[in-house]
Protein backbone atom coordinates (compact mmCIF):
# COMPACT_ATOMS: atom_id res chain seq x y z
CA UNK A 1 0.00 0.00 0.00
CA UNK A 2 1.29 3.70 -0.66
CA UNK A 3 0.66 6.51 1.00
CA UNK A 4 -2.80 8.40 -0.89
CA UNK A 5 -2.60 11.51 -3.28
CA UNK A 6 -5.45 11.04 -4.58
CA UNK A 7 -8.70 10.89 -2.73
CA UNK A 8 -11.54 10.39 -4.81
CA UNK A 9 -13.14 13.92 -5.46
CA UNK A 10 -10.04 14.49 -7.31
CA UNK A 11 -9.51 11.57 -9.34
CA UNK A 12 -9.09 11.96 -12.91
CA UNK A 13 -12.44 10.09 -13.12
CA UNK A 14 -14.35 12.55 -10.52
CA UNK A 15 -12.84 16.01 -11.70
CA UNK A 16 -15.60 16.88 -13.84
CA UNK A 17 -18.15 15.46 -11.51
CA UNK A 18 -17.07 17.41 -8.35
CA UNK A 19 -17.99 21.23 -9.43
CA UNK A 20 -20.34 23.01 -7.54
CA UNK A 21 -20.70 19.75 -5.08
CA UNK A 22 -20.62 20.97 -1.80
CA UNK A 23 -24.56 21.78 -0.79
CA UNK A 24 -26.81 19.71 0.26
CA UNK A 25 -28.50 19.57 -2.80
CA UNK A 26 -28.25 16.30 -5.03
CA UNK A 27 -26.54 17.95 -8.12
CA UNK A 28 -28.90 16.09 -10.97
CA UNK A 29 -26.73 17.29 -14.00
CA UNK A 30 -23.62 16.11 -12.82
CA UNK A 31 -25.18 12.02 -12.72
CA UNK A 32 -22.34 9.93 -13.65
CA UNK A 33 -23.90 6.75 -14.90
CA UNK A 34 -20.26 4.92 -15.52
CA UNK A 35 -20.07 5.01 -11.59
CA UNK A 36 -23.85 3.86 -10.84
CA UNK A 37 -22.92 0.81 -12.78
CA UNK A 38 -19.97 -0.19 -10.98
CA UNK A 39 -21.81 -0.13 -7.70
CA UNK A 40 -24.80 -2.26 -8.97
CA UNK A 41 -22.46 -5.08 -10.38
CA UNK A 42 -20.69 -5.28 -7.15
CA UNK A 43 -24.00 -4.93 -5.60
CA UNK A 44 -25.45 -8.00 -7.90
CA UNK A 45 -22.24 -10.21 -7.39
CA UNK A 46 -22.65 -10.10 -4.07
CA UNK A 47 -26.40 -11.04 -4.20
CA UNK A 48 -26.51 -13.64 -6.62
CA UNK A 49 -23.53 -15.52 -5.69
CA UNK A 50 -24.25 -15.74 -2.04
CA UNK A 51 -27.68 -16.66 -2.91
CA UNK A 52 -26.37 -19.42 -5.63
CA UNK A 53 -23.78 -20.93 -2.77
CA UNK A 54 -26.30 -20.54 0.24
CA UNK A 55 -27.68 -23.72 -1.54
CA UNK A 56 -25.24 -25.71 -0.81
CA UNK A 57 -23.77 -23.97 2.95
CA UNK A 58 -24.73 -21.48 4.90
CA UNK A 59 -21.77 -21.03 6.15
CA UNK A 60 -19.71 -20.18 3.57
CA UNK A 61 -21.79 -18.54 1.40
CA UNK A 62 -21.01 -15.01 2.61
CA UNK A 63 -17.33 -15.34 2.08
CA UNK A 64 -17.65 -16.91 -0.67
CA UNK A 65 -19.54 -13.80 -2.50
CA UNK A 66 -17.17 -11.26 -0.36
CA UNK A 67 -14.39 -12.86 -2.38
CA UNK A 68 -15.74 -12.81 -5.63
CA UNK A 69 -16.87 -8.95 -5.57
CA UNK A 70 -13.82 -7.93 -4.08
CA UNK A 71 -12.04 -9.49 -7.36
CA UNK A 72 -15.01 -7.32 -9.37
CA UNK A 73 -14.21 -4.16 -7.54
CA UNK A 74 -10.80 -4.42 -8.27
CA UNK A 75 -11.20 -4.74 -11.85
CA UNK A 76 -13.92 -1.73 -11.93
CA UNK A 77 -11.87 0.52 -10.59
CA UNK A 78 -9.00 -0.47 -12.56
CA UNK A 79 -11.13 -0.12 -15.60
CA UNK A 80 -11.59 3.30 -14.15
CA UNK A 81 -7.79 4.26 -14.06
CA UNK A 82 -8.50 3.93 -9.98
CA UNK A 83 -7.44 2.01 -7.33
CA UNK A 84 -8.16 1.29 -3.40
CA UNK A 85 -5.63 3.66 -2.61
CA UNK A 86 -7.85 6.23 -3.92
CA UNK A 87 -10.85 5.13 -1.55
CA UNK A 88 -8.40 5.37 1.68
CA UNK A 89 -6.92 1.39 1.59
CA UNK A 90 -3.65 3.54 2.14
CA UNK A 91 -0.66 3.11 5.03
CA UNK A 92 -0.76 5.24 7.21
CA UNK A 93 1.37 8.33 8.20
CA UNK A 94 1.29 7.83 11.99
CA UNK A 95 0.49 4.24 12.93
CA UNK A 96 0.10 4.85 16.99
CA UNK A 97 -2.38 7.68 15.85
CA UNK A 98 -4.31 5.27 13.53
CA UNK A 99 -4.08 2.48 16.11
CA UNK A 100 -5.66 4.57 18.66
CA UNK A 101 -8.67 5.79 16.14
CA UNK A 102 -9.33 2.08 15.70
CA UNK A 103 -10.35 1.38 19.43
CA UNK A 104 -12.05 4.83 19.18
CA UNK A 105 -13.88 3.51 15.96
CA UNK A 106 -14.50 0.52 17.99
CA UNK A 107 -16.29 2.06 20.85
CA UNK A 108 -18.88 3.87 18.28
CA UNK A 109 -19.20 0.16 17.01
CA UNK A 110 -20.35 -0.95 20.35
CA UNK A 111 -22.43 2.66 20.77
CA UNK A 112 -24.19 1.69 17.56
CA UNK A 113 -24.92 -1.99 18.53
CA UNK A 114 -26.76 -0.64 21.16
CA UNK A 115 -28.75 1.84 19.17
CA UNK A 116 -29.52 -0.81 17.13
CA UNK A 117 -30.27 -3.08 19.69
CA UNK A 118 -33.05 -0.60 21.12
CA UNK A 119 -34.40 0.55 17.58
CA UNK A 120 -34.51 -3.28 16.82
CA UNK A 121 -36.10 -4.56 20.18
CA UNK A 122 -39.00 -2.36 19.44
CA UNK A 123 -40.28 -4.25 16.36
CA UNK A 124 -38.58 -7.17 16.41
CA UNK A 125 -38.03 -10.39 18.95
CA UNK A 126 -34.28 -11.27 18.65
CA UNK A 127 -34.58 -14.40 16.95
CA UNK A 128 -31.87 -16.05 14.43
CA UNK A 129 -33.11 -17.59 11.11
CA UNK A 130 -30.21 -20.54 11.33
CA UNK A 131 -27.00 -20.64 13.58
CA UNK A 132 -23.83 -20.23 11.03
CA UNK A 133 -21.45 -20.54 14.06
CA UNK A 134 -23.16 -23.65 16.10
CA UNK A 135 -19.82 -25.65 15.55
CA UNK A 136 -17.08 -23.27 16.68
CA UNK A 137 -17.06 -23.35 20.17
CA UNK A 138 -14.10 -25.56 21.06
CA UNK A 139 -13.09 -26.27 17.88
CA UNK A 140 -9.84 -25.13 17.70
CA UNK A 141 -9.34 -25.75 13.64
CA UNK A 142 -13.07 -24.49 12.83
CA UNK A 143 -12.08 -21.26 15.35
CA UNK A 144 -8.94 -20.69 13.61
CA UNK A 145 -10.55 -20.78 9.72
CA UNK A 146 -12.75 -18.10 11.11
CA UNK A 147 -10.10 -16.02 12.49
CA UNK A 148 -8.72 -16.00 9.09
CA UNK A 149 -12.41 -15.63 7.41
CA UNK A 150 -13.45 -12.77 9.44
CA UNK A 151 -9.81 -10.70 9.23
CA UNK A 152 -9.87 -10.85 5.19
CA UNK A 153 -13.68 -11.53 4.76
CA UNK A 154 -15.29 -9.38 7.46
CA UNK A 155 -12.56 -6.90 8.00
CA UNK A 156 -10.84 -6.10 5.18
CA UNK A 157 -13.29 -7.13 2.39
CA UNK A 158 -16.28 -6.12 3.67
CA UNK A 159 -14.89 -2.25 5.11
CA UNK A 160 -13.26 -2.13 1.38
CA UNK A 161 -17.10 -2.78 -0.27
CA UNK A 162 -19.47 -1.41 1.74
CA UNK A 163 -18.00 1.82 3.06
CA UNK A 164 -15.15 2.37 0.21
CA UNK A 165 -16.59 1.27 -3.05
CA UNK A 166 -20.38 1.35 -2.60
CA UNK A 167 -20.32 5.11 -0.90
CA UNK A 168 -17.74 6.53 -3.10
CA UNK A 169 -19.40 4.77 -6.79
CA UNK A 170 -22.66 5.70 -5.26
CA UNK A 171 -21.81 9.33 -4.54
CA UNK A 172 -19.89 10.12 -7.50
CA UNK A 173 -23.02 8.56 -9.47
CA UNK A 174 -24.86 11.52 -7.39
CA UNK A 175 -22.85 14.03 -8.25
CA UNK A 176 -20.39 14.05 -5.47
CA UNK A 177 -22.58 16.91 -3.21
CA UNK A 178 -22.98 16.78 0.61
CA UNK A 179 -26.61 15.32 0.08
CA UNK A 180 -24.97 12.51 -2.12
CA UNK A 181 -22.36 11.72 0.12
CA UNK A 182 -25.38 10.85 3.06
CA UNK A 183 -27.84 9.01 0.38
CA UNK A 184 -24.98 6.73 -0.30
CA UNK A 185 -23.83 5.96 3.47
CA UNK A 186 -27.69 5.19 3.78
CA UNK A 187 -27.58 2.84 0.56
CA UNK A 188 -24.41 1.44 1.99
CA UNK A 189 -25.95 1.25 5.82
CA UNK A 190 -29.05 -0.59 4.35
CA UNK A 191 -27.34 -2.95 2.02
CA UNK A 192 -25.17 -4.16 4.42
CA UNK A 193 -27.79 -4.67 7.05
CA UNK A 194 -29.77 -6.68 4.44
CA UNK A 195 -26.31 -8.80 4.00
CA UNK A 196 -26.86 -9.94 7.36
CA UNK A 197 -30.67 -10.94 7.38
CA UNK A 198 -30.77 -14.19 5.91
CA UNK A 199 -29.26 -15.69 8.96
CA UNK A 200 -29.87 -12.70 11.50
CA UNK A 201 -33.13 -11.94 10.61
CA UNK A 202 -35.15 -8.34 10.69
CA UNK A 203 -33.63 -8.16 14.17
CA UNK A 204 -30.28 -8.48 13.22
CA UNK A 205 -30.93 -6.40 9.71
CA UNK A 206 -31.87 -3.47 12.10
CA UNK A 207 -28.39 -3.82 14.27
CA UNK A 208 -25.93 -4.20 11.44
CA UNK A 209 -27.59 -1.36 9.24
CA UNK A 210 -27.09 0.65 12.36
CA UNK A 211 -23.95 -0.33 12.62
CA UNK A 212 -22.85 0.15 8.89
CA UNK A 213 -24.31 3.61 9.31
CA UNK A 214 -22.01 4.73 11.97
CA UNK A 215 -18.98 2.94 10.09
CA UNK A 216 -20.12 5.32 6.85
CA UNK A 217 -19.95 8.22 8.43
CA UNK A 218 -16.73 7.54 10.18
CA UNK A 219 -15.43 6.94 6.74
CA UNK A 220 -16.62 10.40 5.25
CA UNK A 221 -15.46 11.94 8.51
CA UNK A 222 -12.06 10.88 8.58
CA UNK A 223 -12.29 11.70 4.84
CA UNK A 224 -11.99 9.02 3.10
CA UNK A 225 -7.62 9.08 3.19
CA UNK A 226 -7.52 6.17 5.79
CA UNK A 227 -9.79 3.16 5.75
CA UNK A 228 -7.54 0.91 8.03
CA UNK A 229 -9.26 1.98 11.50
CA UNK A 230 -12.37 0.70 10.58
CA UNK A 231 -11.06 -2.38 9.27
CA UNK A 232 -9.22 -2.82 12.58
CA UNK A 233 -11.88 -1.58 14.37
CA UNK A 234 -14.24 -4.70 12.66
CA UNK A 235 -11.75 -6.95 12.75
CA UNK A 236 -11.49 -6.55 16.95
CA UNK A 237 -15.11 -6.76 17.02
CA UNK A 238 -15.34 -9.44 15.00
CA UNK A 239 -12.41 -11.49 17.00
CA UNK A 240 -14.14 -10.65 20.87
CA UNK A 241 -17.05 -11.86 19.28
CA UNK A 242 -16.03 -15.11 17.71
CA UNK A 243 -13.67 -15.58 20.81
CA UNK A 244 -16.56 -15.76 23.31
CA UNK A 245 -18.35 -18.33 20.96
CA UNK A 246 -15.26 -20.33 21.10
CA UNK A 247 -14.89 -20.15 25.02
CA UNK A 248 -18.78 -20.95 25.07
CA UNK A 249 -20.02 -17.79 26.24
CA UNK A 250 -22.05 -16.70 23.80
CA UNK A 251 -24.43 -18.15 22.15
Amino acid sequence: MRENTMSPENSPENNSEQTGSTGLALNWSALNWSALLDALIIIAVLVVVKQFFLLYTIKYAGPISTFTAMAVATWRLRARGMGWKDLGFVKPDNIPKMLLLSLLVLAAIFAAAAIGTGIASIFFDKAYVADRFGDIEGDVPMFLLWMALIWTHSAFFEEMLFRAFIINRFGSFLGGSTAATIVSVVVAAIFFGYRHAYYQGPYGFVVTGVIGLALGGIYVWIGRKNLLPQILAHGYMNTIGFTMRFLGLKG
